[in-house]
């Protein structure tokens, strides 16, 4: 009895101890009532939404594989004779970046699959931004109160595109080395300023000797620092304004309908971390990327043939090859038009669009209130023929971007093929647009045919005089609220004044009717549209659903 005693006060005094701790430091921090909050805070489940989980934990996997690649490799370009396990390269001069590499790979246990995961997960990483910013864009969830977080994602494939570029430079390999040969131009086309930038980021003639080390502070410390910060404050405006969901029985514009954060939302995203970790270590098992040990060490008088860049940066390459030749000759100095305009203007236009977007649909809609659920991409025709139209226009240029080997593999001219592709780059996206703005209306028909006349029950009548007609039964009311619940603007009235009216007022009259006009009105009485706008409509201000806690379900 009294050993029993002896052992159970320790753990009496640890657990008092604990307590009082806890207590002292939530009457100095409110960690307490944030956490129950935090824990209790419901997130809707639907597999769109885990495409930002991806990108999630694809980043921290390559963190995790980056730590580790760091212990070994050098970023020096200072020449050394390799002397590794690696035989066709043995006692050939190259960098030490270089080298270490080859070392990673050939001489480190488990060097070679690390890398490959963590090129993977890169692949991935940017992949998953892209695809998950096209959710966010074509379901209307940049709009008012998210404007902010769409810009925080923008921001975050901009600086994930440079960090996969630094990131692919750093081996100075062949096929990297070119690519930096390329960048360069880009930074040579810059109108006057360019051979100073050259010589600020190259410190000094190309190749120089510090762009390696350069571009290596920038991957492992400026960019990941950035990355994290954005990614942090993402997440923080995720919890603070909602998660949007789509519309379904229950699910309004001022609740949450889904499953609580713990246990049972953080159960399933730790499986679901593990699933994305198991798929890219099988990946970087069985499916070789990069082998830089192929295309050998970097010489600026070699080119190794088809010679690609990853697939993000794609579309520049193809930018590159089908903008014509053209230079022009201004005060003294010679402005190359390729590639200032595909390689400087182009990116510089579309990302200034993509930040500028939200605020140009806002101000074309004259819709200022908030939104939480999401648009079926059909009941938004002209903005999903849009994002169709940009995601056509960047197909043809990641093709143009391999028009070599694509020539090559279908047996036609290279010059043939980039005739063909520059008109397909002024024809295929509107074409693109007019499709896909016919089939969303088509489709709003077909749901305004459903609600009127319900689903097709697959049976067929014959009636007396000989003629056949199809049975239908009504959808349910779940589906029916799910065809009915949209909440779309309507066009501007038009300016006072008429011709005379401002420009600027005349051109958003116009925009308006262009953009919010197309529709198919649904079948639903006066009382029924009430509803539904008071279902779909944002948390009112000042209220506890504001923030997102207190009318969660």
């Amino acid at each position: 009895m009294v050993l029993f005693r002896t052992r159970t006060r320790p753990g009496r005094r640890a657990g008092r101890a604990a307590e009082g701790a806890a207590t002292a430091l939530d009457r100095r921090l409110p960690l307490m009532e944030a956490g129950r909050s935090l824990l209790r805070k419901a997130f809707p489940d639907h597999w769109s939404f885990l495409l930002g989980e991806i990108a999630l934990y694809s980043f921290a996997i390559l963190v995790l594989t980056g730590v580790f690649l760091t212990f070994f490799f050098h970023p020096s370009m200072t020449e050394t004779v390799y002397r590794g396990a690696y035989t066709p390269l043995r006692g050939v001069r190259l960098s030490e970046a270089y080298a270490s590499t080859l070392h990673i790979s050939f001489d480190v246990r488990g060097g070679l699959l690390i890398r490959q995961v963590h090129h993977w997960a890169a692949l991935l990483f940017l992949a998953s931004i892209g695809v998950h910013l096209l959710r966010i864009f074509f379901t209307g969830a940049f709009r008012r109160p998210r404007e902010l977080n769409w810009t925080i994602g923008v921001t975050l494939l901009l600086l994930a595109l440079l960090e996969g570029f630094a990131g692919y430079s750093l081996p100075d390999d062949l096929l990297s080395g070119t690519g930096l040969r390329t960048a360069q131009g880009f930074v040579l086309a810059v109108p006057v300023a360019g051979t100073y930038l050259s010589f600020l980021l190259f410190g000094g003639e190309y190749p120089g000797h510090e762009i390696i080390p350069r571009l290596y502070a920038a991957h492992v410390l400026l960019l990941p620092g950035l990355l994290v910060a954005l990614v942090t404050a993402h997440l923080v405006l995720v919890v603070r304004l909602k998660h949007t969901q789509w519309a379904a029985r229950g699910a309004t514009g001022r609740n949450v309908l889904g499953k609580p954060l713990f246990p049972q939302y953080a159960a399933k995203s730790a499986g679901f971390f593990f699933a994305v970790f198991g798929v890219l270590a099988l990946l970087s098992a069985v499916a070789q990327v990069n082998p830089v040990f192929a295309y050998g060490p970097y010489r600026a008088d070699q080119v190794s043939t088809d010679a690609q860049p990853d697939w993000y940066m794609g579309f520049l390459e193809g930018a590159i090859r089908l903008m014509p030749g053209a230079e022009t000759r201004l005060w003294g100095h010679t402005v190359s038009w390729n590639p200032l305009l595909p390689a400087v203007v182009l990116p510089g236009v579309l990302f200034l669009l993509l930040y500028a977007y939200p605020f140009f649909e806002r101000w074309v809609t004259g819709d200022t209130g908030e939104h939480h659920l999401a648009d079926r991409p059909r009941n938004q025709p002209v903005r999903t023929g849009i994002g169709v139209a940009a995601l056509s226009w960047y197909t043809v240029l990641l093709l143009a971007g391999g028009q070599d080997v694509l020539a090559y593999t279908l047996h036609v001219s290279v010059d043939a093929l980039n005739r063909f592709l520059r008109v397909c780059f002024l024809v295929v996206p509107p074409a693109a647009f007019w499709l896909a703005r016919r089939a969303a209306l088509a489709l709003q028909a077909h749901d305004r045919e459903l609600l009127e006349e319900g689903e097709e029950a697959g049976f067929v009548r014959q009636e007396v005089q000989g003629a056949y007609e199809g049975s239908h039964r009504r959808i349910g009311a779940d589906r029916a609220y799910v065809l009915m619940a949209r909440r779309l603007p309507r066009p501007l009235p038009a300016p006072p004044g008429g011709a005379a009216a401002p420009r600027r007022a005349r051109l958003r009259s116009a925009l308006s009717a262009w953009y919010t006009g197309d529709r198919v009105e649904m079948p639903a009485t006066d009382a029924q549209r009430r509803r539904i706008a008071a279902l779909t409509a944002g948390p009112a201000r000042g209220t506890g659903g504001a923030d997102g806690v207190d009318d969660e379900r």
